[in-house]
């Protein structure tokens, strides 16, 4: 059997950083991941996926990701159940983390920055390409 996720998105909001009593680090997130658009209506649409992870994969995505900034996650699906305050049966679905790389990069006021505002290009002179 196979349960095996890739999701490519953008963080909602700041990630969540939180403690077990017995000192594991867990991570929280929500990641916006595009739908397809509707070529007849031009929406733009997208889901909203709650992401964990734990140990020092939590705290390096605390320590280094903000609101905004493009993401892959690759994890499992977890679907649970649990008991509102009310005493509703609720389920919930969540992707585990296990890998999450930072597709973009952190500009100096704290935003994200695409790939192609990250370099800048450098000058050189034909003559040099040994070619």
């Amino acid at each position: 059997m196979l349960n095996h996720i890739i999701l490519i998105g953008r963080l909602v909001k700041d990630p969540d950083l939180r403690y077990t009593p017995t000192g594991v680090a867990v991570g929280k997130f929500t990641l916006a991941v595009d739908r397809p658009v509707n070529k007849e209506k031009g929406e733009k649409k997208a889901d909203f996926i709650d992401v964990i992870c734990f140990y020092k994969l939590a705290e390096t995505v605390a320590n280094n990701l903000e609101k905004g900034r493009l993401v892959a996650v690759e994890g499992r699906l977890q679907i649970r159940s649990y008991d509102d305050s009310q005493g509703i049966r609720r389920k919930a679905s969540e992707v585990i983390a296990g890998n999450i790389r930072f597709l973009d990069f952190r500009k100096e006021n704290g935003k994200g920055a695409g790939v192609e505002e990250a370099f800048e290009e450098v000058p050189f002179n034909e003559e040099d390409i040994p070619f």
